[in-house]
């Protein structure tokens, strides 16, 4: 590849079920040029995240879909290489939508900067960035635990799920968290202070297992997953209980919807309120997530963990990885160095 290509994954076709290898396909391109306004950024990390899967698929459902053969996009750290906007030089790090790629153009008004003095710039794709802001917002504004609840947080090793249930915590929440390995779940009680955790791979029943940890019920879900998991915990929910609905991925590479919701005698039985959120709907307050998210971590009350894959080419991979759970906290792709 000479000085003036690129790399870039493109969509192949549209998986059914889960996604395989077949369904990506690396590419080498001209590289882009910036237009007024615009700065060409050279990537050092890309984030994967379940909800790419919904950008796959004909229809469009809470995300637009990519095109066949059209790049794919995805939050990207990188460095910038040239720029025609006034808000940022060469050198300068930025965090924005880009692409699956070692380089892509963007208009500068839709990128931030990112301090790399604050903090890793590899955070600004996790733990203070779209996961991070996610897990805040879902918490805060959406579960509103108060102290002495219980939470439940389902894909609690996660990125998201983490940061939710750290942010439940330092509310004063008493919280559970609900993972597939036992690594995982030591992780989540004995690094991030969650108060007990059930590995849903070697449990038996999610019922007991819940009702053994939840003896006063549950006050709080946030709910990553939906399918058994969600199902357990709505037979331990409080009369008026706060269900937040991030995401589903157990039903994301279904082939078959389900007929409709389930249990919803117990809502009426509870008086619980379910709500489904998308972090695009706190745009405007980010500053304030991420104020208040950096202070957590410069306190030591909020801890993170990255799953860095190494190079662009691995990227499908560790897409294909979330849904196998094979991630601990953040899943990135390593793409570059600063210069």
């Amino acid at each position: 590849m000479t000085s003036d290509q690129t790399r870039q994954w493109r969509l192949a076709s549209r998986p059914t079920g889960e996604p395989t290898d077949e369904n990506f396909e690396l590419v080498t391109v001209s590289r882009p040029e910036p237009g007024p306004g615009e700065v060409l950024v050279r990537t050092l990390y890309l984030s994967v995240d379940p909800y790419m899967r919904g950008r796959m698929r004909d229809a469009e459902s809470y995300a637009e879909p990519w095109g066949v053969d059209e790049p794919m996009e995805a939050g990207v750290v990188g460095e910038v290489v040239e720029s025609n906007h006034d808000g940022f030089e060469a050198g300068d790090v930025a965090t924005g939508n880009l692409l699956w790629a070692d380089h892509a153009v963007a208009d500068g008004d839709e990128l931030r900067q990112v301090d790399p003095e604050l903090a890793p710039v590899s955070t600004a794709l996790g733990v203070l960035g779209m996961p991070g802001i996610t897990g805040y917002f879902g918490m805060t504004d959406v579960a509103d635990p108060d102290p002495g609840d219980t939470v439940v947080v389902s894909a609690a090793a996660g990125a998201v799920g983490s940061v939710a249930g750290q942010v439940a915590s330092i509310a004063g929440a008493r919280v559970v968290g609900v993972a597939g390995s036992d690594e995982k779940c030591d992780w989540l009680t004995d690094d991030l202070g969650f108060d007990a955790a059930v590995n849903y791979d070697t449990t038996d029943d999610l019922t007991v297992a819940l009702t053994e940890r939840c003896p006063d019920g549950v006050d709080c879900y946030f709910d990553n997953v939906g399918g058994p998991i969600t199902d357990a915990v709505w037979g331990q929910l409080n009369r008026d209980a706060r269900v937040a609905v991030c995401g589903q991925i157990s039903l994301y590479n279904a082939t078959e919807q389900p007929t409709g919701p389930r249990k919803l005698t117990q809502l009426i039985q509870t008086r619980a309120s379910v709500e489904g959120f998308l972090v695009g709907d706190y745009q405007d307050r980010w500053d304030h997530a991420l104020e208040r998210l950096g202070g957590f971590i410069q306190t030591g009350q909020l801890q993170y963990e990255e799953t860095v894959t190494e190079g662009l080419e691995a990227a499908p991979d560790a897409f294909l990885g979330l849904f196998e759970g094979e991630n601990v906290g953040k899943q990135l792709v390593k793409v570059g160095e600063r210069s």
